[in-house]
């Protein structure tokens, strides 16, 4: 199943918290381009949260917090 961006973040701790959430509910993520932004250029390129496809919109629910 391809994987597709639940969400982006300008840094890696708040992109970590975020996967965090979403393991404690058994939905795997992995995050894209987490090393970019620990230079400190993560507004050029931000951590890219990916979650495969099917689990989109029950991701980007937990993370709203709803």
């Amino acid at each position: 199943m391809p994987l597709v961006q639940a969400a982006k973040f300008d840094n890696r701790m708040a992109a970590e918290i975020a996967r965090g959430r979403l393991a404690s509910e058994g939905l795997p993520a992995i995050l894209f381009d987490d090393g970019l932004a620990s230079l400190g250029i993560g507004s050029l390129t931000p951590v890219r949260l990916m979650v495969e496809e099917r689990d989109l919109e029950l991701a980007q629910a937990l993370l709203a917090g709803e």
